[in-house]
């Protein structure tokens, strides 16, 4: 076992549940259909139906997915969004917009490469209330530290203000056993349910190693929406799968300004960054994490996740048969 997973492992152990993650690290990157597993309702807890939107289809006339590439951070932002339709596609006037960020601790700077990009955070509400969006909300639990000193810290919380958005800290009363009628490991799980109910979920993460499910995408950014984290890493690869049958983003948007190369999730070394400049955009989150996958040397399908998540037919990991815009700003 190498030093970082070790790491990420100790610290899981001293959140709870350790002796069963301990025992199930052979299972993490399976895409199958074991017997169903489920999380037995809180007596406080109701249970609520999946309510948030699905991804739009693609008109004919803009990429299915962009890459862009340029020295200015927002700059990129803007092009990713605009050469997919625009934010108007995604987001309608009066809409409800929730941003999920990846804000992972509370004692790193952005530079890091733990966390998503304030810059691509902040314009990204920008570009939703300019298209009419009534509210703009962004939250994420970080995986270390508090949420008020990791959203300050991490400087998005500066960035969402000065464009117009609201911090949210994540409520534990707001969580709900919530059914994945999709699942293949999991049926059902407590999920934050503003999230569910929000019009439009817009998902933020940066591109970054993991030493338990190899790289952090799309994808895996959508756990930061539930609770039980810990019990979530048995058979890690299919259960992020079924959440992200019930979890789908209207679009997502991948941070790879600066990615985090080892050490993940957390880091803590800028030797471990690699600055790429670069923003990756898409309402299919499988295509989205599988482009961001060859930024470490990788392909969608060597990321459990992601493998499981084109088997259950959620997008696309070959790009060969759809527009991708590549833009160098």
């Amino acid at each position: 076992m190498d030093i970082s997973r070790r790491d990420f492992i100790a610290n899981l152990l001293k959140l709870g549940s350790g002796a069963l993650l301990a025992g199930s690290l052979g299972s993490l990157t399976a895409c199958s259909e074991p017997d169903k597993i489920t999380v037995p309702p809180s007596p406080t807890s109701n249970t609520v139906p999946a309510g948030t939107a699905t991804p739009l289809p693609t008109p004919h006339d803009v990429a299915y997915l962009t890459v862009v590439r340029g020295p200015d951070t927002k700059s990129i932002v803007r092009s990713a969004v605009k050469a997919l339709g625009g934010m108007e596609r995604f987001v309608q006037p009066g809409n409800d917009v929730i941003i999920k960020p990846n804000i992972c601790v509370d004692y790193h700077t952005y530079e890091y490469a733990a966390t998503t990009n304030p810059d691509v955070v902040g314009e990204l509400v920008r570009l939703c209330l300019t298209a009419g969006a009534h509210r703009v909300r962004v939250m994420d639990q970080p995986f270390g530290g508090s949420a008020t000193r990791a959203y300050e810290r991490s400087g998005i919380a500066k960035a969402v203000k000065e464009a117009g958005g609201e911090m949210e800290i994540m409520s534990d009363i707001k969580f709900r056993i919530t059914p994945l009628p999709g699942g293949r490991d999991i049926t059902r799980w407590p999920v934050y349910a503003d999230a569910l109910n929000t019009d439009v979920l817009i998902n933020v993460p940066i591109a970054k190693h993991h030493s338990l499910g190899r790289l952090t995408l799309g994808m895996k950014n959508l756990m930061g929406l539930i609770q039980e984290r810990n019990n979530f890493h048995f058979n890690l690869g299919q259960r992020i799968a079924d959440l992200t049958t019930l979890l789908r983003p209207r679009l997502t948007v991948i941070d790879a300004v600066r990615i985090l190369t080892n050490r993940g999730p957390t880091g803590g070394s800028l030797d471990d960054v690699k600055i790429m400049n670069t923003v990756i955009a898409s309402h299919d989150i499988v295509a989205a994490d599988s482009c961001a996958a060859t930024l470490f040397g990788l392909t969608g399908l060597d990321i459990p996740a992601v493998r499981c998540g084109a088997e259950m037919g959620l997008g696309i990991t070959d790009l060969s048969n759809v527009r991708v815009d590549r833009i160098n700003l």
